[in-house]
């Protein structure tokens, strides 16, 4: 396949990227850091798995709903400011703040009391995190016109996102030491503090030093406004319409949606499988090795799944890169079958190095593939509308998380795990480990066969990129020209 050199002008500056990293990196704080508390809903605060399954979804649901209006917002934003950075700004801190009360929770509270407190204020969180996600997706879509450069950069922010999952895991370790903490649920409330804290820092970094991508005025449609919401309506629906319609995205959509979903279904198992399989329900003997397991992993995301599968996408393609990611992936989920072993816990870390291939394989190639699409969009439609193509891409993300912590919590009442219970049954952790590998490998699976007719290619890239730099080049054009004629018109009326 042809390959082309990334010109000099559509590089990136490191520390831009840096910066836009870092806003990733708070993005994916937040569910990581999620992940792990949630644990305490059921373990600590002893509430249903059912229960703690719909306080995990029904946030997600509203969050997924809301994601295209705030895209559609972002996109028709004009402000002095940009049309991305106030709003990353903004929502970085509401969703740190309410990410510190919603976890604010007590075991001496009924379990009505605290579904619902936690219900409310995860329903704020999740407004903050959309209005903050949603412009902060968008503005990487838009900061280099390159192919490769845009797997670079993505490269970049999810390597620093993936220190999100080094660090969450010891989360665990922090609420559940004695020494520091009586309960988990007192450290849940505690360390809430650091986290939404930390999280705000990191969120307003790009909104701080990153640069938003400016183009002729008139490629953009109606901007925003409250007193014209008939007409922001209607071009709302249509650009929905026009990106749900467009067939490579779905493509896109429809792998993210089966991997994440796969992936995010059986996230819990590995902890439960460590703590109930190999250490017979002893919280303590467990210790530090779920805790492990999750850095492990993200380490060889970070260190060995990225910089591979960006050298591999800029060989054959990103589509390419993709298939064989996932491949590599299932080898590592059969592999768990053994590596999850009584007689010698230091096997769990035999699978890490194949299955990380899974998700660090899918963000950076799929955020890269989609600002490829964005620029098939404007190419098919005459605009750019980078946030809108994000928030219903991660519309597909979060619909999948909704979906797979039902289902995560569906099958560990199916498979009979018993949240009061200090050892589960034979066969409750077999049925739980054969779910923890089955899963991913049939939706990766299907992942592959959705995105086979993927076509935008690099050289396809390039084309489609010339023929918007001649188009916006004649709009800008016509642009003057006008401007021209009316000063003309002007200057006669007063002469």
């Amino acid at each position: 396949m042809k390959h082309y050199k990334t010109a000099q002008e559509d590089i990136v500056p490191f520390g831009r990227k840096i910066a836009f990293g870092s806003g990733h990196l708070a993005n994916q704080l937040f569910p990581a850091a999620l992940g792990i508390f949630m644990i305490v809903l059921i373990l600590g605060l002893k509430m249903n798995p059912f229960l703690a399954g719909l306080l995990a979804a029904l946030p997600r649901l509203f969050d997924a709903i809301i994601d295209p209006i705030m895209g559609y917002i972002s996109d028709h934003t004009s402000s002095r400011w940009g049309r991305r950075k106030p709003y990353i700004f903004l929502g970085s801190v509401i969703t740190g703040v309410t990410f510190m009360i919603m976890w604010q929770l007590y075991p001496e509270n009924s379990q009505t009391y605290n579904f619902f407190f936690f219900l409310i204020l995860s329903l704020l969180f999740y407004t903050g995190y959309t209005i903050f996600a949603a412009p902060l997706i968008g503005l990487g879509y838009e900061m280099t016109p390159d192919y490769n450069e845009r797997t670079r950069l993505m490269a970049v922010s999810q390597w620093m996102g993936q220190i999100a999952w080094m660090i969450a895991p010891w989360f665990w370790v922090i609420m559940y030491n004695p020494s520091w903490y009586h309960t988990a649920p007192e450290g849940a409330r505690n360390l809430s503090f650091w986290v939404g804290g930390l999280c705000i820092l990191l969120g307003i970094m790009p909104a701080l030093f990153c640069k938003e991508l400016a183009l002729p005025e008139v490629i953009g449609k109606t901007k925003f406004s409250f007193k014209d919401m008939t007409a922001n309506t209607k071009e709302f629906l249509l650009g929905i319409k026009q990106t749900i319609t467009c067939k490579p995205f779905l493509k896109l959509c429809g792998a993210t949606f089966l991997i994440f979903n796969g992936f995010q279904t059986i996230a819990q198992f590995a902890f439960f499988i460590i703590i109930f399989y190999l250490f017979k329900g002893n919280t303590t003997a467990a210790g530090q090795w779920p805790a492990w397991f999750g850095t492990i992993s993200a380490v060889a995301t970070a260190v060995l799944v990225i910089p591979i599968v960006t050298a591999i996408s800029q060989k054959v393609g990103k589509k390419n890169a993709f298939i064989i990611a996932t491949l590599i992936s299932m080898i590592g989920y059969l592999l768990k079958w053994w590596g999850f072993n009584p007689a010698n816990p230091y096997y769990m870390f035999i699978p890490i190095p194949f299955l990380s291939f899974g998700i660090g394989g899918l963000f950076t190639l799929m955020m890269s593939m989609t600002a490829d699409v964005c620029d098939l969009d404007e190419l098919n439609n005459g605009t750019r509308r980078e946030a809108t193509f994000g928030a219903v891409y991660w519309w597909m993300v979060k619909l999948g998380t909704a979906v797979a912590l039902l289902t995560s919590g569906a099958v560990l009442n199916w498979v009979g795990f018993n949240s009061n219970a200090t050892i589960q049954t034979v066969d409750t952790i077999t049925k739980l480990r054969i779910a923890d590998i089955a899963i991913p490998i049939m939706t990766g699976l299907l992942a592959i066969g959705v995105i086979w007719k993927y076509d935008i290619t690099e050289a396809k890239a390039h084309e489609i990129r010339d023929a918007l730099t001649i188009r916006r080049a004649k709009i800008q054009e016509q642009s003057v020209s006008e401007d021209t004629d009316e000063e003309l018109v002007i200057e006669e009326v007063f002469a």
